[in-house]
């Protein structure tokens, strides 16, 4: 796709996700175990072909540059292909990026100096599997000007929470509001509402011109000023659209199975993971016999960096169910379940996990309890101390709790 460049949108302070954004940026945040956030938008530009792919950094991107820098190394001068982290620069004044908008505004150079028709804009914080090709033949079937991805939401998730956008019979958007309380829905469908997914395709020369005005945001102003302009604007139905190829793999009988399945529910499933409660469901997704999310498909592969570390082992009658483990795990008799183990982790005799997502080098000493936690890397939990079992005592021990119950441990922490 050599007309094509893509900008992902990699600079957010992720708020709402304290303390795992403490000393990172949203998009660095591990996943999964092995993967930070960004590694599934890049992901999905490797697989669609896009190699022309610019990464707006901005808070804390230390961490972000150094994983890109690491795990991402694509660039070929001579043939055109690259993945650069670009950091704030304050081109346009004293101030940072106010907005989407005006973050691709203040590197307009980086869209001018290559000849391309199309600007594909991507935010680097959300777990999905989409082929951009597919949506690009579309904006080009519709002649659009810009192109909305959308995910179909029931009308209740959707209010307060997503932009929405309004449809005709042919997916022309006509009307875009910004979290509202009761949110326009489907014609075809009057228990959703289309909710943005953040994702954008524009004509070069229509993105040049909207962004010489003064709107900082794409869905705050970009949007509802082109819809009032009545300009070519289409919406892209995600999960009537996009589809994954990939292989399945059952095991049966004992017997392993790869069976090629056209349509998988990986083409269906979006996450905006912008809270502690979204993000651990989104693990959790992960896990299990028949997980929601397959992170174990040959053909649309996840890519990351990778730290050189030995096997996993299990001893002393250490044992996990339904569980991720990563690469340089010890788990020395204690007891995992329904959880994610990040490389490098420890867990000792007597330990009990359950319902977690622990990070790297966390270490978990004898005897300890751990429940629907998320532990950040490098913590240690001294032997016989719980988390999870009493949320109160969990906060004097300088942990956070989230909405929904969940337990983190902030980087570092030792926890008796």
């Amino acid at each position: 796709m050599d007309n094509v460049i893509t900008i992902i949108m990699a600079g957010g302070a992720g708020e709402r996700l304290q303390p795992l954004t403490r000393d990172r940026s949203k998009a660095a945040v591990p996943f999964g175990g092995k993967f930070r956030l960004i590694d599934f938008v890049l992901s999905n530009c490797i697989n669609s072909s896009l190699r022309k792919v610019y990464v707006l950094t901005q808070y804390r991107s230390e961490s972000l540059n150094h994983h890109v820098q690491n795990g991402w190394g694509i660039s070929s001068s001579g043939l055109g292909d690259f993945i650069y982290c670009v950091p704030a620069q304050q081109k346009l004044g004293a101030e940072w990026y106010k907005g989407t908008a005006d973050a691709v505004r203040q590197n307009l150079n980086l869209i001018n100096t290559k000849d391309a028709d199309d600007i594909l804009i991507l935010s680097g914080d959300h777990i999905y599997k989409m082929n951009y090709v597919q949506m690009l033949a579309y904006h080009r079937k519709k002649k659009a000007a810009l192109t909305v991805s959308a995910i179909r939401e029931r009308k209740e998730r959707a209010a307060k929470v997503f932009g929405v956008l309004e449809v005709d019979k042919d997916y022309k958007l006509i009307g875009f509001e910004e979290k509202p309380a009761q949110p326009k829905i489907l014609p075809d469908a009057p228990d959703f509402a289309l909710a943005s997914m953040g994702i954008y395709i524009f004509k070069t020369e229509m993105l040049l011109e909207v962004l010489q005005g003064q709107g900082d945001d794409f869905g705050h102003h970009i949007i509802p000023e082109m819809i009032g302009r009545r300009q070519n604007v289409y919406v892209y139905d995600y999960e009537k659209e996009n589809r994954i190829e990939d292989f399945k793999i059952e095991v049966k009988a004992g017997i392993r199975e790869k069976i090629l399945v056209e349509r998988t529910r990986d083409s269906s499933y979006w996450k905006d993971v912008g809270t502690i409660d979204s993000y651990y469901e989104a693990n959790m997704d992960l896990v299990g016999l028949d997980p929601v999310f397959n992170i174990y498909g040959e053909k649309w592969m996840l890519r990351t960096y990778q730290r050189p570390l030995p096997p996993s082992k299990f001893v002393l009658g250490g044992k996990t169910l339904e569980t991720i483990v990563c690469d340089g795990c010890i788990v020395s008799g204690g007891t995992v379940w329904n959880s994610i183990l990040s490389p490098g982790v420890v867990v000792e005799r007597g330990v009990e996990v359950e319902q977690s997502v622990i990070f790297d080098d966390v270490i978990i000493e004898p005897g300890a309890r751990i429940k629907r936690a998320i532990i950040d890397k490098q913590s240690r939990i001294r032997a016989g101390a719980s988390i999870g079992y009493d949320k109160e005592a969990d906060k004097s021990k300088g942990c956070t709790i989230s909405e929904g119950g969940i337990v983190v441990v902030p980087r570092g922490m030792e926890i008796r």
